[in-house]
């Protein structure tokens, strides 16, 4: 009966799983990965994106790798909670793309008892932190940083260079627009 009463206890529990880190290191691919463990798990659960994302698809959330997962488009982050109250498991690409509110919106998810798991870049070109994502890493039970390899000397990549003639904080863009480097290579290039 402990035990029954115990497991009962933890799928109640909710969290806030945030993977962040640089463009091409990864961000989609784990979130990707623990979407399917938890489908193998038979977890009910939905994925959304920001509708700015278009760069691979309008639907679905897709790796750099080419992996991909059904997704909801959606344009604000309150239609999130909305739309995510029945999931065991809610997962959120491209965080830093959605309002402030999505904070709120996770935080209520997990209170609720959702598993909540985001993805996003933790910093934007200029090396500065990006939208919403510094306050879900502060609210998240778990913090999953990735990296990438640096373009310029192989090293540990954690900074998201652009190479686009462009001064928005928003540009979509892949290997065309950016490429990841390493602290001291980044430095030596915004020189």
């Amino acid at each position: 009966m402990y035990i029954e009463n115990n497991m009962r206890e933890q799928n109640r529990t909710g969290s806030i799983e945030v993977i962040c880190g640089s463009m091409f290191s990864g961000k989609t691919e784990e979130l990707i990965r623990r979407v399917k463990r938890a489908q193998i798990a038979r977890q009910k659960i939905t994925i959304f994106k920001p509708t700015i994302d278009i760069r691979y698809s309008h639907e679905d959330v897709v790796s750099h790798n080419q992996n991909a997962i059904t997704a909801i488009p959606v344009e604000h982050s309150r239609l999130i909670l909305h739309m995510g109250q029945e999931a065991d498991v809610v997962a959120i690409d491209e965080a830093q793309f959605f309002d402030d509110g999505i904070v709120e919106v996770c935080r209520k998810l997990a209170n609720m008892g959702k598993r909540v798991i985001v993805a996003g870049l933790d910093m934007d070109y200029l090396g500065q932190p990006f939208g919403p994502m510094p306050n879900l890493l502060a609210i998240a039970e778990e913090v999953y940083k990735t990296r990438a390899i640096c373009m310029q000397c192989g090293r540990l990549a954690t900074f998201s260079y652009r190479i686009a003639d462009s001064n928005q904080q928003v540009l979509l863009g892949e290997k065309q627009e950016y490429m990841p480097l390493c602290r001291s290579c980044y430095q030596e290039l915004q020189k």
